[in-house]
């Protein structure tokens, strides 16, 4: 079977800005939707996703998928809720990149920048919580509730935002944060330049 690829829907599409309304019933036209979300996020290149939210496919549905990477199982979350361990805090990076010198990494040391789909060639330093626990049903329709730590954390706080209508940049504006454009240089290898707020 060919992969079915939707649309990315970009901002500042009113869709994004909406609150996701609750599935209720997994049905066929949401296991529809959670494997064309799949191909979508698959085949999703320059820049590739580790994770898509159903309002950035235009439902407005409390529904996001996520692949940390490519040796990653897909997690499919559901009418997901999150809570914040009692005493966590959230993360501040060590050293924000400055200029061109910003760079896109997994390094510990280094900052990541974070992007959206839906918001192409825009990135932003987040601070994210470290630890998150949340509650979801999968695509079964069987009742999870588990603890996130580390990069899937942050991965699952950005569409959880998306179900609330919240893109990233309104994250990094309330931390008084910096956002970046990301331009190809001659080599073909993507340089940040800050944007001015």
């Amino acid at each position: 079977l060919s992969p079915i690829m939707l649309t990315i829907v970009q901002a500042p599409n009113p869709v994004l800005s909406a609150t996701a309304k609750p599935i209720g019933k997994i049905n066929k036209e949401v296991t529809d939707l959670i494997k064309q979300m799949t191909d979508t996020l698959l085949y999703a290149k320059d820049p590739e996703g580790v994770g898509l939210a159903a309002p950035q496919v235009e439902k407005s549905l409390q529904l996001f998928i996520i692949k940390e990477s490519p040796d990653d199982p897909l997690l499919v979350f559901i009418n997901p809720t999150l809570t914040i361990p009692e005493g966590e805090k959230i993360r501040i990076p060590e050293n924000p990149p400055t200029g061109k010198s910003a760079k896109k990494t997994k390094s510990k040391k280094e900052v990541k920048l974070e992007g959206c789909l839906s918001l192409q060639d825009i990135w932003g330093i987040v601070h994210r919580y470290e630890k998150i626990t949340l509650s979801y049903l999968d695509e079964k329709g069987v009742r999870h509730s588990k603890m996130f730590n580390g990069f899937i954390s942050t991965i699952i706080q950005h569409e959880y935002d998306h179900l609330q209508g919240i893109l990233f940049p309104r994250r990094v504006l309330e931390q008084k944060g910096e956002l970046y454009k990301s331009i190809k240089n001659a080599d073909g290898e993507a340089e940040f330049e800050e944007i001015a707020i």
